[in-house]
């Protein structure tokens, strides 16, 4: 049956995410402790405040009589139908998660999930990465995607290895100056 023919509470909404938010398929979610953390607190937080607040508003609304031209009706309606969007998506997102904690990591030279990488580029600049999960993307704190290009040149490279960025405006040769794995900072609000 066509998408189109389908009700929008049937669907899981992972179609409308853009393609930085999307786990690659045949992918497992991999994310660290802290942000899994996150998304299990703003899952419990829509199930047992927000979407029963939201009930009582719609049911109060719907007691005031024409529902077609109630705003408060129509309005918790759509906000209702949000919510419980939001809630299949971080119920999906978790099944699926793979949490790995960067400071559980044996020591090793090698990039993988959860590292914080130091790497010069061809510039001479010095710039530092921390690889994190798709929901934990946080440009201000250096924190980057595992899907990331950048991430995606570093993974399994070591420590003094120079490695081939590739990104839309052309390719630029980086050099792996420091791998290290540390507690991250992922429990932010988003």
């Amino acid at each position: 049956m066509s998408k189109d023919f389908t009700r929008e509470e049937d669907r899981d909404g992972d179609d409308e995410l853009p393609s930085e938010l999307k786990v690659p398929a045949g992918s497992k979610n991999y994310m660290t402790p802290g942000g899994w953390r996150r998304l299990k607190a703003e899952l419990h937080d829509l199930v047992t405040k927000q979407r029963p607040e939201l009930t009582q508003i719609i049911n109060w609304a719907a007691s005031n009589g024409d529902r077609s031209e109630n705003g408060d009706y129509i309005y918790g309606k759509k906000k209702l139908r949000e919510t419980d969007k939001r809630i299949r998506f971080l119920t999906k997102r978790l099944e699926n998660a793979e949490v790995v904690d960067p400071e559980a990591r044996e020591a090793t030279d090698q990039v993988f999930f959860g590292a914080t990488v130091t790497y010069l580029r061809e510039d001479g600049s010095e710039e530092t990465v921390s690889i994190v999960g798709i929901d934990e993307t946080d440009l201000k704190r250096h924190y980057v995607s595992w899907t990331a290009p950048i991430a995606r040149a570093l993974l399994r490279a070591r420590d003094g290895d120079a490695v081939l960025l590739r990104l839309p405006g052309g390719t630029e040769e980086i050099e792996i100056v420091g791998v290290r794995y540390q507690a991250l900072n992922t429990e932010y609000p988003s």
